[in-house]
């Protein structure tokens, strides 16, 4: 746990046995940004400071974008953070490794919500932040999240991705009602 955060701001934690699934990418994998900006949809979610930093760099700033400071547990210079200038909103939350924390959720939930563009800054970590935003985003949002070593994974919102992701988080242990309520409807 980070900055005094208590057991019951974390709804949901990945249990080991688990790990193994998440390994295998909700999506195509890309290593272009350039490539991938035709194919993206509305609204642009990007979960993670690599791809959001190619993601800016090639000329598009994500509707919301969840950030950390951190790549494959190193943090990350200054130089190589994403910009996050210009934003219309800064949400700044705490996440454990491992887990979803309510804070995180409704920083994701709000962020979705909003017109105009929001960065979700974790002091965490947020890699896990993709499997509930596949829940909340409209049909046809973009998300796209990091797979170490390989590149950016594109997921299309629809039924089939929010299925996954639900069956993926209804695996984790918690309090899946709380993280049902904080979502609502998906």
């Amino acid at each position: 746990m980070t900055g005094g955060e208590s057991d019951s701001d974390v709804l949901l934690t990945l249990p080991d046995e688990l790990r193994g699934a998440f390994k295998d990418p909700l999506g195509s994998i890309h290593t272009d940004a350039n490539c991938l900006r035709p194919d993206l949809g509305d609204p642009v979610i990007a979960v993670g400071d690599v791809v959001t930093r190619h993601l800016t760099r090639a000329g598009t700033r994500p509707d919301l974008a969840v950030v950390d400071w951190v790549t494959e547990r190193e943090a990350l210079a200054e130089s190589e953070r994403p910009d996050i200038e210009g934003y219309d909103e800064r949400i700044d939350v705490e996440n454990p490794a491992a887990g979803l924390s309510e804070a995180l959720l409704e920083a994701l939930r709000a962020g979705i919500e909003r017109d105009g563009k929001t960065v979700v800054v974790v002091d965490g970590e947020e890699d896990l932040a993709a499997l509930p935003v596949l829940l909340i985003a409209p049909d046809g949002a973009s998300v796209i999240y990091g797979q170490p070593g390989e590149g950016m994974v594109h997921v299309p919102v629809d039924a089939e991705a929010r299925a996954r992701a639900h069956e993926l988080l209804s695996r984790m242990d918690g309090d899946g009602e709380r993280l049902e309520d904080i979502l609502g409807d998906y």
